[in-house]
């Protein structure tokens, strides 16, 4: 793998980096308060293609590198998480899914809109009963004539009150895996009502939501992919998600990083700056090494990739890694900070509660320990 960024990869990164000092860093802790994005700068990263990235420029989109997608992302998970998922789900989760597995009908009728970032894509495969167990999802689609009749609920659905197009995945046939297929749903639809989830930990800022498909009808062509094939499109987005998350916690690391350098090297105790301090030292060293090394383990990842090789597995110790490294560099970060960590003046502490949810959103560390050591003995331990 060439560690080197080319040229035009580095530009957009820079891109990122600024657009990310101008106008997410300053207005983080603000939106963390509020519990909402401005969405004037969704629309803005909109207008630079970062809602584009990937995807191909006949189908409005920015066309581009999975490298340069991580790089993007890194750059926004620096700025604000909640920024980075609004994307990563959009782009990543929803308009990916549609330009893989789409008609054409569909792709020209959904992706220059969400590669603008003008439209908003949600991922409703949580529910309340089932999380790391998607394939005991409850939700159903009856088959009408040429219509399907969705009813059930989902939740912890990111940008879930912000989005006009939902892939929903439901049940189709019988249990189990195979009998789950996967939907486009407009926001508007009769019978689609969402409800907002606040008071959450971290990720304040983003529109998180529980929605309800109450005799929700849409046409067979709103059908994704092929009857019955709904999970494997499901995991297949979670595998490339895991990537996209990956990089945002980089950011997450790398942001904790800068912070912790420059106070400790303004701050003084017992008559020098605490950066001269052995164990001073040894908590930045730590959080240096972390995502260092969570860096490479994402690039592997997008380096796979783009060379058409498989990944999944890769994606997972990276999301695995990557999630966990966050954490321990905001706690870290936040020792160096001592009390003033603890207050919401420096980003360390919005970084921790942010980095939290990163062990166990697109599945848990937990599961990707089972999903690498499966591949790794070829035994399963799931039930």
């Amino acid at each position: 793998m060439d560690l080197s960024l080319a040229p035009e990869q580095e530009a957009v990164r820079q891109l990122a980096a600024d657009v990310t000092d101008r106008l997410l860093a300053p207005r983080a802790s603000e939106w963390d308060r509020t519990e909402s994005i401005d969405t004037e700068v969704l629309a803005r990263l909109g207008e630079l293609g970062f809602f584009g990235l990937t995807i191909p420029e006949e189908y409005g989109g920015s066309g581009g590198d999975h490298l340069t997608y991580c790089l993007v992302l890194e750059e926004l998970g620096r700025g604000d998480p909640a920024v980075r998922g609004v994307v990563s789900v959009s782009l990543g989760l929803v308009a990916a899914s549609i330009a893989r597995y789409g008609t054409e009908e569909q792709k020209h009728r959904w992706l220059p809109a969400l590669c603008s970032g003008t439209l908003l894509g949600c991922f409703a495969l949580t529910e309340p009963g089932t999380g790391s167990d998607a394939a005991s999802l409850t939700t159903r689609a009856v088959r009408d004539g040429n219509e399907w009749v969705l009813t059930g609920t989902k939740t912890f659905i990111t940008n879930g009150t912000w989005a006009r197009l939902a892939l929903v995945f439901a049940r189709t046939g019988g249990p189990g895996h195979r009998g789950i297929t996967a939907f486009l749903v407009p926001a508007e639809s009769p019978g689609l009502s969402r409800r907002e989830i606040r008071g959450k930990l971290g990720l304040r800022g983003q529109a998180t939501a529980e929605l309800t498909l109450d005799g929700v009808r849409v046409r067979d062509s709103a059908r994704l992919g092929q009857l019955g094939k709904g999970f494997g499109i499901a995991m297949a987005a979670l595998a490339k998600g895991r990537m996209s998350l990956a990089a945002g916690c980089v950011g997450i690391a790398q942001g904790c990083l800068d912070a912790a350098v420059r106070y400790a090297r303004q701050r003084e105790q017992f008559g020098k700056p605490i950066a001269a301090h052995q164990l001073v030292q040894q908590l930045i060293s730590g959080i240096a090494v972390d995502t260092a090394a969570a860096r490479l383990l994402v690039w592997q990842v997008a380096d796979l990739i783009d060379r058409h090789e498989p990944y999944a597995t890769e994606a997972s110790i990276a999301k695995l890694f990557a999630s966990e490294a966050a954490v321990r560099a905001a706690n870290s970060a936040l020792q160096v900070f001592g009390g003033y960590g603890y207050i919401d003046e420096f980003p360390v502490g919005k970084y921790l509660r942010d980095a939290r949810v990163s062990t166990l959103y697109e599945g848990t560390s937990q599961i990707q320990q089972l999903i690498i050591g499966r591949a790794l003995t070829g035994v399963s331990a799931f039930g």
